[in-house]
C-alpha cells in the first residue's frame, strides 16, 4: 500500500534565465517583510510613527543575518573546515545555514543602534516586533523544505515528508518534518504574544520575553527529534541545551521586570504625540476661522435688514427689534469666536 506524505522538491533553485532563484532566500525575504509589516501596524496603534520599525530593521536584519550565519557556522565548523570541506561554502548562506539564536542575539544589536539614533526605547520596539519575528521563522522554516534539511527520525505518518536527495550523507525516505512542527508552533507563539499583549497589556520588554521563552520550550522538543549531526552535550543536543537556558532567562526576566516597571510605557517614540497635536491644533484654528467668517456674515446681514428706509409703514418697530436682535447675534457671534479661539490656543498649547 502507498503511504501518504509531504513530498520534497527536486531541486531547491529555479532559473529564471541566468538568474538563479532560491527557494531558501524567498522564504527568508517574505519572512522579513511580514516581520516589518506586522511590527510596523502594532508600533502605530502603540503610539509611534509609521515608518519607525522598517527605518530600524534596516539595521537589524543585517546584523540578525550576520549572526545567524556565525552561529551555525562555529556550531557546525566541521562542515566548512574539516578535511575535505572547502572553507568558502561557509559564505554560501542561500545553500541554508542560520542559526536562530545567533540572529536574534545580533539583530538585537543591530536594532539597539537603529532605536537609539531614532530616540526610540529599545523593549518597546521589541515588544512591537515580536509576534512578526515569530511569524518570519514559520515562513523562514520552509526554506528548509526546498533544501531537504533539518527533518526528524523516520515514520510512515501521513504528513511524513519525502527526502529524495542523498548529498551530504543523507538516506532518501520519510521523515519527520520537523521543519513543519517548528512552523506551526511559531504561528502559535504569535497568536499566544499577540493575545497575551492585549490581555495583560504588557510592556518593557515582557512581550519580547514572552515570545522568547514560548519558542525555546518548543524548539526543546523539536530539537529532540531531529537526526542530523549535532554537538552532545550530556546526552542533549547543544541546541536543547541553548533552548534550556534561554527559556530561564527570558522566564527571569518577566518575574523581575513585572516587579520593578509594572504596566506599558505611556510613550513609545517621542515627538509622536506632539505632531499629532500640533495637527489637531492647526485644524482647531482653521475651524475657528471659518466660523469667525459666517457669524461676521450673518451680523451683518442683520444690520442692513434693520436699515432698510423703505420697509412699510410700522416696520420700523420690527426693525427697531431687528436690529436690537442683530446686536445680540452679533455679541453671541463674537463670544462665540473668542471660545473658539480660546479653545484652539489650548489645542496649540497641548
Amino acid at each position: 500500500m502507498e503511504l501518504a506524505f509531504i513530498p520534497s522538491p527536486s531541486s531547491g533553485v529555479l532559473y529564471l534565465g541566468p538568474v538563479p532563484l532560491r527557494g531558501y532566500a524567498f522564504c527568508i525575504i517574505i519572512g522579513v517583510f511580514v516581520a516589518v509589516w506586522l511590527g510596523n501596524k502594532r508600533w502605530i496603534a502603540r503610539g509611534g510613527r509609521a515608518g519607525t520599525v522598517a527605518d530600524i530593521a534596516v539595521w537589524a536584519v543585517p546584523f540578525g543575518l550576520i549572526g545567524g550565519r556565525l552561529y551555525h557556522v562555529i556550531t557546525d565548523y566541521q562542515l566548512y573546515f574539516s578535511e575535505g570541506r572547502d572553507w568558502v561554502d561557509a559564505f554560501k548562506i542561500w545553500e541554508g545555514g542560520l542559526g536562530i539564536w545567533g540572529a536574534i542575539a545580533f539583530g538585537a544589536v543591530g536594532a539597539w543602534i537603529g532605536a537609539r539614533r531614532r530616540g526610540v526605547p529599545m523593549p518597546a520596539y521589541a515588544d512591537a516586533v515580536a509576534p512578526g519575528i515569530a511569524l518570519a521563522q514559520a515562513i523562514g522554516r520552509w526554506g528548509n523544505w526546498f533544501n531537504q534539511e533539518l527533518y526528524g527520525k523516520a515514520t510512515d505518518l501521513p504528513w511524513a515528508v519525502e527526502i529524495t536527495s542523498s548529498a551530504d550523507g543523507r538516506v532518501p525516505g520519510t521523515y519527520h518534518p520537523t521543519f513543519l512542527y517548528e512552523s506551526l508552533w511559531c504561528i502559535g507563539v504569535a497568536l499566544l504574544v499577540i493575545w497575551a499583549d492585549r490581555r495583560f497589556e504588557l510592556g518593557h520588554g515582557r512581550a519580547f520575553a514572552l515570545y522568547v521563552a514560548s519558542y525555546c520550550a518548543g524548539r526543546f522538543w523539536i530539537e529532540y527529534m531531529r537526526v542530523d549531526d549535532a554537538h552532545h552535550i550530556l546526552g542533549l543536543r547543544l541546541n536543547n541545551w541553548t533552548a534550556l537556558l534561554v527559556f530561564l532567562l527570558a522566564v527571569v526576566y518577566i518575574v523581575l521586570s513585572a516587579r520593578k516597571r509594572p504596566g506599558r510605557e505611556a510613550v513609545v517614540e517621542p515627538g509622536a504625540e506632539r505632531a499629532d497635536g500640533d495637527a489637531a491644533a492647526d485644524d482647531a484654528t482653521v475651524d475657528a476661522d471659518a466660523a469667525d467668517a459666517a457669524d461676521a456674515e450673518d451680523s451683518r446681514k442683520a444690520q442692513d435688514s434693520a436699515k432698510d428706509s423703505d420697509a412699510p409703514a410700522g416696520a420700523g418697530e420690527r426693525g427697531a427689534a431687528a436690529g436690537d436682535a442683530g446686536e445680540g447675534t452679533e455679541r453671541d457671534a463674537k463670544k462665540d469666536v473668542r471660545d473658539v479661539k480660546d479653545g484652539a490656543d489650548s489645542a496649540k498649547k497641548a
